[in-house]
């Protein structure tokens, strides 16, 4: 009963009362308690130890220092002309500021590090304090505070971890701080594709076989060695969840030191709820690591040792095979970015680092250091930092309730939505099948809840499949509206009913519950859908026939006309390294940093037809940007990367107004030809010397 307590709810003490002797109750048991008393005394002392538990997940060293520090009278001969209001109070013009936000905020806006506070840069007290108490809420073995969000945590983490030459295999729909992190730290970069969705104008996540075929071929060509990191997005903004163990596993053997980076900005939440933990990168590290140890596992390698020492290095049977690493070899490396403002209580840019690696004091504990000194602020906001430490006390005493509930509310909306007459005629809330593909799902479970049915039990699919959906993103299918995506989430809801989302596709919109979602919410949304459902079917009842088909036509190009989204293509030969052993890392960096030189860049014009005319007489077009629509926002296009027919065509039937590295009048930034002659040919230079050394 307290192995199945603490893998469900780990943050709750528990202490046992026995009458057995202390030789009888050595074991495993006695290690999930906190304390063992016996029956008839020390009643007193398990009072106490109660509250110290509470009290322990209760403390909060930094908000409290802080909160200590704006209580003391301070005279500030240094900056921050805001600091204790003064610059306010003293004003004539601004004082409102302080009717809107009050003082405390500005008694505690201070840039010092002592006087009971800390720095962040090289933290002694309490925020070093509160690291520590964050760590063992998220289950890490370390944990970093950061207050430019995880943007910023993504490069300290490539950044520690990734030397000029490494090679990353990186999700090519990842968030574009990996991509900006790739060129940074000089990374040999091969990318991913996810699977896609096509209907939806969307991308899931990235296929096991995928990662593990990418793998096997750099180990065909002898730069395993090179390969550093594996680079995911865990859960994706859509809701798609990974099998974290079942990748990690697999991944490990074929390469046994591997790192890991997960970035699990959406998923700040899921370590507080027992179906969620299982697939988060901190509880599926801690997981491995103590399998990887057990005699249990030694017994099982080898037996699977026994039945792969038939198959041939270069036999394609490893990809459909299960792996398993050598526990002999294999070390745990995994870091987790979370932006932890985005699903709990912190305020916006609060993010965290979370790491789970065996080598980290031997190999990486200086490089962290320094990456997280490059890219950190050397004033950080105190306010966002002691959010951080009061949110981490929320969920460590109230976590699991509020997780639950918001699951609740995301489940209710899920069955309003689909049991309403109307709403249901003109909206859809995408299924479990529809975001995951049958291939990927082992459970053979199609949705969380089934009209005339009900619900359906989900922890088997949590279980069992190699992607999972987050119930808590409920993806709307719009098409049938006749409204896009992007204009339903301005028009309609924001203009109209003043309800907020980021989210969009083609035909789509994105809600999210959260812990704060109540019932008032959910109605409110659903009231809204319904108003805008009946105003939706008065105006096509008294639509003329030229309208009725304007609109038909409108709902079948957002419903049937979508261009197929498109696969990374390759790099251009110039900015590749592996062109004799038929690997594809592009030396993003190089191309990053010769569009700097405004004599090799050019612009083609996309719709009068003189790009389809230079591709049609056998150029090969080859961007000069990071090309970003929003949405879907990850690139499209990425420096060096040659632009396929398929890929421009995704850009002219694009109806999005905000593309990045994409200026209209000027058209597509690429590489002149000559640029291109020119860095072939220091490619191919650089290449011979390399395999002379």
């Amino acid at each position: 009963l307290a192995r199945i307590i603490s893998r469900v709810r780990p943050e709750l003490d528990l202490y046992m009362t026995t009458d057995q002797s202390a030789e009888e109750l050595a074991g495993s048991v006695v290690d999930h308690c906190r304390r063992v008393f016996y029956h008839k005394e020390d009643f007193l002392e398990l009072h106490l130890n109660i509250l110290s538990g509470i009290a322990s997940r209760y403390q909060t060293p930094f908000f409290s220092a802080l909160r200590q520090y704006a209580k003391q009278p301070t005279g500030v001969f240094h900056a921050l002309p805001i600091s204790r209001g003064k610059s306010i109070t003293k004003s004539n013009w601004i004082r409102d500021m302080i009717d809107f936000y009050g003082m405390n905020i500005f008694l505690a806006e201070t840039s010092a590090t002592s006087g009971g506070l800390d720095s962040l840069l090289e933290p002694h007290g309490p925020i070093k304090k509160a690291h520590e108490l964050a760590s063992r809420a998220y289950g890490s073995r370390r944990t970093f505070f950061a207050t430019n969000g995880t943007s910023t945590c993504n490069k300290i983490v490539v950044q520690a971890l990734v030397r000029p030459g490494d090679i990353v295999l990186v999700d090519r729909d990842c968030h574009k701080s990996h991509h900006y992190g790739m060129v940074l730290s000089g990374a040999q970069v091969v990318y991913l594709d996810s699977y896609p969705l096509n209907e939806y104008s969307m991308y899931g996540a990235v296929p096991l076989h995928e990662i593990k075929r990418q793998l096997l071929t750099l180990k065909k060509a002898g730069k395993l060695a090179r390969v550093k990191m594996l680079l995911l997005t865990n859960c994706t903004f859509d809701g798609i969840v990974y099998d974290v163990q079942r990748v990690m596993e697999e991944c490990l053997a074929i390469k046994p030191d591997l790192v890991f980076l997960w970035d699990e900005a959406w998923f700040g939440f899921a370590g507080f709820g027992p179906t969620y933990r299982q697939r988060t990168a901190m509880y599926s590290a801690a997981a491995l690591r103590e399998r990887y140890a057990s005699r249990a596992y030694a017994r099982e390698y080898a037996v699977y040792q026994n039945t792969v020492t038939t198959i041939a290095e270069d036999d394609s049977a490893w990809l459909d095979l299960r792996l398993m690493p050598d526990p002999a070899q294999v070390r745990v490396r995994v870091y987790a970015t979370q932006s932890t403002h985005k699903t709990l209580t912190a305020l916006r840019q609060g993010s965290m680092i979370h790491i789970h690696d065996q080598d980290y004091k031997s190999q990486v504990e200086e490089s962290f250091h320094e990456a997280f000194m490059t890219h950190t602020s050397t004033s950080p906001n105190y306010q966002i930092l002691a959010s951080l430490d009061i949110g981490r006390r929320q969920v460590e005493l109230e976590g699991f309730e509020l997780v639950q509930k918001q699951v609740e509310m995301a489940m209710s909306l899920r069955s309003q939505v689909s049991s309403h007459p109307l709403l249901s005629k003109y909206f859809r809330i995408l299924r479990v099948a529809d975001m995951i593909p049958a291939s990927y799902r082992q459970s053979g479970i199609e949705g969380y809840f089934e009209p005339g049915r009900g619900w359906n039990d989900i922890w088997e699919a949590w279980e069992q499949d190699e992607f999972c959906l987050d119930a808590t993103r409920l993806t709307l299918f719009v098409g049938a509206t006749g409204l896009e995506g992007d204009a339903f989430k301005n028009e309609v809801l924001m203009n109209k009913y003043g309800i907020q989302i980021n989210k969009t596709s083609r035909n789509t919109v994105l809600f999210m519950t959260n812990i704060g979602t109540t019932r008032s919410s959910v109605a409110y949304l659903i009231e809204a859908l319904v108003k805008f459902a009946h105003e939706l079917e008065r105006n096509i009842d008294e639509m003329s026939p030229p309208e009725w088909h304007l609109h038909r036509a409108k709902v079948k190009s957002i419903t049937q006309d979508l261009p197929p989204l498109p696969d990374f293509s390759r790099f251009h030969d110039g900015f590749r390294s592996g062109i004799a052993e038929g690997t594809g890392e592009g030396l993003l960096r190089e191309a990053f940093f010769l569009a700097y030189d405004e004599t090799c860049c050019e612009y083609l014009d996309l719709y009068d037809g003189s790009l389809d005319a230079e591709m049609a007489a056998g150029r090969e077009v080859v961007s000069a940007n990071f090309v970003i629509p929003y949405p879907p926002g990850f690139p499209i296009l990425v420096p060096g990367q040659v632009a396929s027919p398929g890929i421009i065509e995704y850009l002219r039937k694009l109806d999005v107004k905000e593309i990045h590295g994409f200026r209209e009048e000027f058209g597509l930034r690429v590489f002149t030809e000559q640029a291109l002659a020119k860095q072939m040919h220091h490619n191919n230079v650089t290449h011979h010397q390399d395999k002379k050394a």
